[in-house]
């Protein structure tokens, strides 16, 4: 498998962690990140925290060509010196007054958010928090420049930060005088009003209050945006050097019309507009092409069916007929009262809208693919040439007909799917709409991504929808589950305890024959609810490929997140019915994940590669994609308290691994070795010889090296190594810590050394070698610095006395074999003060005495409490040859992990 992606050392990257802090450092790679001077520039701002690199990507950095990452974050310290600027009294800033953050424009903010580490943790509170953050480093700037006004701060940082939200001109209707219906005024604002509106007075006043020298100056501050505006918009010069902007006006529509088209300059100037809610200054009302996409059901279901589609004229919602717009046409220009509407008149956008009107009724009779109809609905352009990207932007009505809107609501709330009595667990309530979600998407035959944090139950949803397709005589089955090597274990078990039903074929060289596996199907397939394997598997069995299969599952289904891997490319070309992919990583974090994710899933919804680049740069807001792929999307967060009320504080999860070639060797022949022996020695030599023994098979069920003594510690050697790979992926990918603790301080070092790899950055060891005065130092650090993913820690030394509450993943790289001192060591994260839900794996090697001491510890018997009550393995020594052999006998078929 490939390790979790790692920083890059020349570029800098934005991260927001679960804590909410948005933290500065080396970009993932496959991020766009930042480098050179301009990288220098933000480092050295970002040193005084986030408020502080917020606001100096806003009035420094204002035209600066960013990633999409620090372009999102840069727009939120505009919003908030925007704030700052449309305040009655801007100058409060300086006394702490408060500037409560625009909830409306934040939630916009955050739905138009581009995919970027942490997104997942965006929320209204978190933006609020670094909105407040920015605010105060704006003080502490004005705290630093006590001569300066707000204002004039704001201007010698960059020009866009000129005075703004002063002046306000305001135009309206005045229905009264059909000659001239539109009135006109400018104001200025001098405070609040007790109900906490801008209180407006009249701009004359401002003039006639001007006597004085002061207020002289006051009031060219106050017109330093209007004069701007006259520079730049004729009509608004006009009202100026007449002075007749000083005075309310009465316009015809004609007049209204200029100042219209001059709104988009007013506003860039700084000037506060207020305009009839009719009009928008970048889409004023004009006759538009309606378009509603899928009124009826489909013939066929799935990416391929083709929609009804349906057009009409309409203006404000109501239906023009032809005739209408032809007659527009022949009228005059500007502004048009039409049917209680004013109407923009432009004869060549009219031309253009009656050519969209044809194209539109032409493919209304041809239908639309469900693709381009999702695309459409999405705001993206479609793929199809049937309707090009400028066409559908022009189409402001698009919706999605009576079928479409249904479905789509019913993947938002889908029905009832239940398993009954097949499935042998009560799901949560959580697990069970993720379950009729499942349901619906496939029998809609549209791919589904189950994108449940780790430790919520993905393999039990996908355990029922198999229920439900073998309750519906197997619904076209059999079905494909791919999953790593290491985690076939894992879906075996949970199968014969949840789904045991099921008819399961393991197709894998542990489970199966090689030879069974080779180019001809085996028999067990026919009659097979499920078939499971692995994704090396697929690659070598051409019979997996060439079947048609019912449903294809992906279990960790970042193991296609490179579309160029034969592993990636291989998976793609499965012939199936309708796809399911699982994951727990973040899929709103990187574009690229996601396009190869989606091309298994519903494959042409985002287009090639080359398409989706192209769309991807020319997208100034990342909202159509996420509206383009939240249908597919179920996405729940253990912290998520709203959803998932019921979960545990903590849950424990076995990490079932395999044993590589020479892991399984080795301790093949120390299984051997110790049975020679056994025969030759008695008494306490015999004790002696079975502990040294015990420790050996740990050891190498650790890694070959550990017991070797080579030094080399190749990732590739141990079993272990690859499970812990897969977890930290995941646990990475979510910015979350863990603490992982061993038995072997000898170990430590090394593995220290292989999280750094996977995490892409250093953590911490703490062993008996570790000086008692550098402990306290080490969890302190642990607990406060976020860049620190992991903790290695040696059981006995780091077993108990320490808070580290930081972590959310305690995981046991190997076994105590006395559950008291496990959870001791558990203990360390799971403990007061700890607020987050904290999962803990434990590292169980298949087939090796690791498994048969941990289904003795699970079934409770008399022999454990015997065994292992005592804290280690001395009463193992008791066991006759032929029980000690038993318990340390190797399973080839279950221990193998390669594949």
């Amino acid at each position: 498998m490939k390790s979790p992606p790692t920083p890059a050392t020349d570029t800098l990257g934005l991260a927001l962690a679960p804590t909410g802090h948005l933290l500065l450092g080396p970009a993932v790679d496959g991020e766009p990140g930042i480098s050179g001077a301009l990288a220098g520039r933000i480092e050295a701002a970002w040193q005084g925290g986030a408020g502080q690199g917020l606001l100096h990507l806003a009035w420094v950095e204002t035209t600066t060509p960013l990633p999409a990452a620090f372009a999102f974050w840069r727009d939120l310290g505009k919003a908030a010196i925007s704030a700052v600027c449309t305040s009655p009294d801007i100058e409060a800033l300086r006394d702490q007054a408060d500037i409560l953050p625009p909830a409306d424009q934040l939630l916009l903010l955050a739905a138009a958010a581009p995919p970027m580490t942490g997104a997942e943790y965006l929320t209204l509170p978190v933006l609020e928090q670094l909105f407040a953050q920015t605010l105060e480093a704006l003080r502490a700037e004005l705290r630093s420049s006590p001569k300066l006004t707000v204002q004039a701060l704001l201007a010698s940082k960059s020009d866009s930060w000129r005075v703004v939200g002063k002046v306000h001109l305001h135009l309206a209707e005045n229905r009264r005088d059909p000659e001239r219906p539109f009135a006109f005024v400018a104001t200025y604002t001098t405070g609040l009003t007790p109900q906490g509106k801008p209180q407006h007075r009249p701009l004359a006043e401002a003039v006639r209050e001007s006597s004085s020298a002061r207020d002289k100056d006051r009031l060219l501050n106050l017109l330093v945006p209007l004069k701007r505006a006259a520079d730049l918009a004729p009509f608004v010069k006009e009202l100026v050097d007449s002075g007749q902007v000083f005075r309310p006006l009465a316009w015809s529509a004609r007049e209204a019309h200029r100042f219209l088209q001059a709104l988009p300059a007013l506003q860039d100037c700084g000037l506060v507009v207020r305009v009839p809610d009719w009009w928008k200054a970048r889409a004023p009302p004009r006759p538009t092409v309606s378009v509603a996409i899928g009124g009826e059901q489909p013939s066929a279901l799935g990416a391929e069916a083709m929609l009804d589609f349906s057009a009409r004229l309409t203006l404000g919602g109501e239906e023009l007929t032809e005739a209408e717009l032809v007659a527009l046409r022949q009228g005059t220009e500007g502004l048009v009262l039409l049917k209680g509407h004013w109407v923009e008149i432009d004869r060549a956008q009219l031309d253009q809208v009656l050519t969209h009107w044809r194209q539109a009724q032409q493919l209304a009779r041809d239908g639309i693919s469900f693709v381009d109809g999702m695309r459409l609905l999405a705001g993206a352009p479609p793929l199809s040439g049937a309707v090009d990207a400028p066409e559908a932007a022009t189409w402001a009505g698009i919706e999605a007909g009576a079928w479409l809107q249904q479905t789509l609501q019913a993947l938002r709330a889908p029905g009832n799917a239940d398993p009954r009595q097949a499935l042998r667990t009560e799901l949560r309530p959580y697990q069970r709409a993720g379950v009729q979600w499942l349901w619906l998407l496939t029998q809609l035959r549209l791919g589904a991504c189950l994108a449940d944090d780790m430790g919520l139950g993905k393999t039990v949803q996908v355990l029922a929808l198999f229920l439900l397709l073998q309750q519906r005589a197997r619904a076209q089955g059999p079905h494909l589950l791919v999953v790593p090597a290491s985690l076939i274990a894992n879906w075996q078990l949970e199968a014969q305890k949840f789904a045991p039903s099921l008819q399961l074929f393991v197709a894998h060289p542990s489970q199966s024959a090689s030879a069974d596996l080779g180019s001809s199907e085996p028999a067990p397939v026919a009659s097979a609810d499920v078939v499971l394997t692995t994704y090396g598997t697929l690659q070598r069995a051409a019979w997996l490929q060439a079947r048609r299969w019912g449903v294809v599952v992906l279990d960790e289904a970042q193991a296609i997140k490179n579309p160029g891997a034969k592993q990636t490319r291989v998976v793609k070309q499965l012939r199936c019915l309708s796809r399911v992919a699982l994951t727990g990583t973040p899929v709103e974090n990187r574009l690229g994940d996601l396009w190869s994710l989606f091309d298994f899933l519903n494959p042409g919804l985002l287009g090639s590669a080359q398409q989706f680049t192209g769309f991807v740069k020319k997208a100034s807001s990342f909202g159509p994609l996420r509206e383009l792929t939240r249908p597919y999307i179920l996405r729940r967060l253990k912290t998520d308290r709203s959803v998932i009320a019921d979960l545990p504080e903590k849950t424990e999860l076995k990490a079932w691994c395999g044993l590589t070639r020479r892991q399984a060797a080795l301790y093949q022949e120390s299984v051997d070795a110790l049975a020679r022996e056994l025969g030759t020695v008695d008494g306490i030599k015999r004790r002696g010889l079975v502990l040294a023994y015990l420790m050996r098979f740990k050891q190498l069920c650790n890694h070959p090296s550990q017991w070797l003594g080579d030094g080399a510690w190749a990732s590739a050697d141990s079993g272990k190594h690859q499970r812990l790979a897969e977890l930290c992926e995941v646990i990475g990918s979510r910015q979350e810590k863990a603490l992982v603790f061993t038995q072997f301080r000898e170990l430590t070092g090394p593995l220290s050394a292989w999280l750094e790899q996977l995490f892409g950055r250093p953590g911490l060891v703490l062993s008996g070698d570790t000086a008692v005065k550098r402990r306290q130092q080490l969890v302190q650090q642990f607990q406060e610095d976020e860049r620190v993913p992991f903790f290695v820690l040696s059981l006995k030394a780091g077993g108990t006395g320490l808070n580290l509450t930081a972590a959310s993943h305690v995981i046991h790289f190997d076994r105590w074999w006395n559950p008291a001192v496990e959870n001791q060591a558990t203990d360390r994260a799971f403990r007061i003060g700890q607020k987050r839900n904290v999962l803990v794996h434990k590292l169980v090697c298949r087939g090796t005495i690791e498994e048969r001491v941990d289904q003795l510890i699970e079934s409770k018997l008399r022999l454990a409490g015997e065994l292992l009550a005592g804290g280690d393995e001395v009463k193992l020594t008791e066991l006759d040859d032929k029980q000690l052999l038993q318990m340390v006998s190797l399973d080839l078929h279950t221990a193998r992990s390669e594949g």
